[in-house]
């Protein structure tokens, strides 16, 4: 018996982060057998990577791509795989679509691009369920500003993040099977709620 794949996606300040714990919770409170994991990370390797790409050094689009691809291919080989065939579940704080959405269509990439670039590292690894959080940029915006630091992705504003966000819904139209959009407006258990339901209703 192979275990579920849920990856949750959004532009910065979507708060995604709080909801894949909050999935991941209420996942076990379910009986469930579950594994948190976020990206890049997740792995020596990975961890690594976090610092580079999200530090201050400027990088060229494809330098990008590249780093958070080889950071995919490790947690996929090392977490994410062998978890999913012991029978557990994994909640992931973004995995392959925020490629295609940051890098594919963001930074003008390519989708098919950016997604023919990380195919060997995973294979038919891919989550059975991706929900994006959807929510204004402006108002993801808002959220970033009481966190205090931001990393360099976050530090280049509000016009990223707006062609990010039309990313994700290209995202969503092209592989409706696998991708919802869920509203990230309202208060944590607000948005909670939907993702549960959308959780129950797909899965």
């Amino acid at each position: 018996m192979t275990g579920t794949f849920i990856s949750l996606e959004g532009v910065d300040g979507s708060g995604k982060s709080t909801q894949a714990v909050m999935l991941a919770d209420a996942l076990r409170d379910r009986g469930h057998e579950v594994m948190h994991v976020r990206e890049p990370g997740g792995t020596p390797l990975g961890e690594a990577v976090r610092d580079v790409v999200l530090g201050p050094d400027a990088m060229t689009p494809w330098a990008e791509a590249f780093l958070f691809a080889a950071a995919r291919a490790q947690l996929v080989a090392d977490v994410i795989g062998p978890a999913i065939d012991a029978g557990t579940w994994v909640v992931a704080d973004r995995f392959l679509d925020s490629s295609l959405a940051y890098q594919g269509a963001a930074r003008g990439l390519g989708i098919d691009r950016v997604a023919a670039v990380n195919g060997p590292g995973i294979g038919d690894c891919m989550p059975d369920l991706t929900i994006i959080l959807d929510i204004p940029p402006g108002a993801a915006t808002d959220r970033r500003a009481g966190r205090g630091s931001v990393d360099r992705i976050e530090g280049e504003g509000e016009a990223l993040q707006e062609s990010v966000a039309e990313g994700y819904r290209e995202v969503a139209r092209r592989y409706p099977d696998r991708v919802h959009l869920v509203s990230a407006e309202g208060t944590l258990d607000e948005v909670h709620a939907r993702v549960m339901a959308t959780v129950v209703g797909t899965l």
